[in-house]
């Protein structure tokens, strides 16, 4: 009888099974399916939270459906679309609590500004707008506020994080050991505040983004630098204050903005078209694809090693052995004409970062490669980018950052806390080198000192190598400093300003596609389903887990495992 129920009871489950896989299938097709665009649509644009760069995972039906998150270069391209497609009329933008960073503001900001030459307007809409929100809103001819709003426009804080004092309190101790003078990515567990060279790099790098943030605003309400700066100064504002001082175009409410907007088009009853529906418009059906097809592979995140079995596009972050698939899928693809891997990483471990250093070479000598760099591509970020091709920034791009870091932890004190004890035997000078139970000796951090070093000069090396440039003279611009992309081409160490427009002009020339010809675009890795993550993802600790949730930005390896990592210094959060 057991074995009867317990056949009944699987057989149960693999036919639910069956119809869910099922079920998915026929929601996917049916959500795939190319949405109708009504005559005098109005594309709403609304962006909030983080906008990835590759694609977020699917969950397209049920209780679990999620309106579908555009990516930057999904916004590039609806955009683009929108351009050209005679039944958009125009653009309300309405970018609400975002999470993203400089880089990938700046880029839909230009998008925006490209969209304009269509002749065609762009409104905003804003709801408790911050700095991100309104240097977005400041690409809009005319910007609304409701009445009883306010606009948080205040200035510009960076913010550091540091660790010590709850790790005192736990009995922990992380020794870190690093090559350049301001890779201080140990201070967060070794300091409570900032040294003089971390706020040095601070104070250069808000003093940039707080004057790009000027500039913008000064550009788009056509107002001086001085006057900006001065108003900022008696920020946060009422929805008055704002009106009166220029901020904003009008007080009202949403429904009275899309009045506003259908006078200005003069087209009769305007059609809301949803960022989801348009995103499923085919860019052929608007003549913007091309027999030529570029790649666009996506690096976003923390650089791992990865699982044997990782294929790059159920996993997070950038793994390694997943990463290099993807490369030699593209190298092996004769279809495609060239790629534009786009970076935003703050790097990770030096092994897996110089794994894909290597495969992103051999890669370059297959084909037209041109590196387009996000938020953020420093350390290992930054090292994987050397191939000698040209690099494409933001003015806002934190990269650089070229030096090595070690860290190891002690917990010694926390296991006495717990009551553990360990003891052992060994063979061998270095055995215990990686021990979580004591500090190093001075032999073991000489030894230690020795490999950092080592692999700083490497990494010094072939920057210079890759931009051509003297050692000296990369190593003076190095030293583990975090510089905004318009320092870093002042500097040498990327060739040009600019985002997904300007790197795919550049990777046409390299493959002698006439400049005029529209390409079609190829995204790797392909956007995942529930099964990529359910069935896909390798396995990671608990701990790890935890760890990842805690310090979004930062391998967790540092803690559990040490080792040699290229990582930034910092994470960067704006307010």
């Amino acid at each position: 009888m057991a074995k009867f129920l317990f056949g009944l009871l699987t057989g149960v489950v693999l036919a639910l099974v069956t119809l869910f896989l099922i079920f998915f299938a026929l929601a996917r097709s049916f959500r795939e399916a190319p949405p109708t665009v009504a005559q005098n649509s109005v594309l709403e644009l609304r962006l909030s939270g983080d906008i990835p760069e590759r694609p977020p995972v699917e969950v397209p039906f049920g209780a679990l459906a999620e309106r579908p998150t555009p990516t930057v270069t999904n916004v590039w391209m609806m955009l683009r679309k929108a351009a050209v497609d005679e039944r958009v009329k125009a653009v309300v933008l309405e970018p609400q609590s975002l999470s993203v960073g400089w880089g990938k503001l700046e880029e839909i900001r230009a998008d925006l500004e490209q969209f304009k030459k269509s002749g065609k307007p762009v409104f905003a809409y804003l709801k408790t707008p911050g700095a991100r929100e309104y240097y977005l809103a400041c690409a809009a001819g005319r910007i609304y506020l409701s009445p009883t709003d306010w606009l948080n426009l205040k200035g510009m804080r960076l913010v550091v994080m540091y660790f010590k004092n709850t790790l005192d309190k736990l009995g922990v101790s992380v020794q870190v050991e690093h090559d350049g003078k301001y890779k201080d990515f140990g201070d967060m567990f070794t300091r409570t505040s900032m040294s003089a060279d971390s706020r040095e790099v601070m104070n250069s790098l808000v003093d940039g983004l707080y004057g790009d943030l000027v500039e913008g605003i000064a550009q788009g309400r056509k107002m001086t630098p001085d006057a900006v700066r001065a108003l900022i100064d008696n920020g946060p504002f009422l929805a008055s204050d704002a009106l009166h001082g220029g901020l904003v175009d009008e007080l009202g409410y949403e429904d009275q903005m899309f009045a506003a907007l259908q006078k200005k088009v003069n087209a009769g009853t305007l059609h809301r078209l949803s960022t989801g529906s348009y995103l499923r418009v085919p860019a052929a059906s608007l003549g913007l694809t091309g027999h030529h097809q570029i790649a666009m592979l996506v690096a976003d995140g923390t650089i791992t090693r990865g699982s044997p079995d990782d294929d790059g596009v159920a996993s997070d972050g950038i793994s390694a052995t997943g990463f290099i698939r993807l490369l030699r899928r593209i190298g092996a693809n004769t279809s495609l004409d060239g790629v534009v891997v786009r970076i935003n990483s703050p790097g990770g471990d030096a092994v897996a970062s110089d794994e894909i250093w290597r495969e992103m070479n051999l890669l370059s000598r297959k084909k037209p490669l041109v590196i387009s760099m996000s938020d953020t591509a420093a350390s290992g970020g930054y090292f994987m980018a050397m191939t000698g091709d040209p690099i494409v920034a933001y003015p806002g791009t934190l990269t650089g950052s070229i030096g090595v870091v070690f860290g190891k932890p002690n917990l010694h004190g926390l296991y006495n806390k717990l009551g553990i004890t360990e003891d052992g035997v060994s063979r061998g000078r270095f055995a215990g080198i990686d021990s979580e139970y004591s500090d190093l000796s001075p032999v073991e951090l000489a030894k230690l000192e020795e490999g950092v070093d080592a692999s700083y000069h490497a990494f010094v090396a072939k920057v210079a190598e890759a931009r051509r440039r003297p050692f000296d003279q990369i190593d003076a611009v190095a030293q583990g400093r975090v510089w905004l992309g318009q320092q870093a081409a002042a500097r040498g160490l990327v060739d040009q300003l600019g985002g997904i427009r300007r790197a795919l002009e550049l990777v046409k020339q390299k493959a002698h596609i006439p400049a005029s010809e529209d390409v079609t675009v190829v995204m790797y890795p392909p956007r995942r389903s529930i099964f990529d993550v359910l069935f896909g993802r390798p396995e990671e600790s608990l701990m790890e887990s935890r760890l990842r949730r805690l310090v979004r930005d930062w391998p967790p390896e540092v803690w559990i495992r040490g080792g040699l990592l290229r990582v930034m210094p910092f994470t960067v959060s704006a307010e």
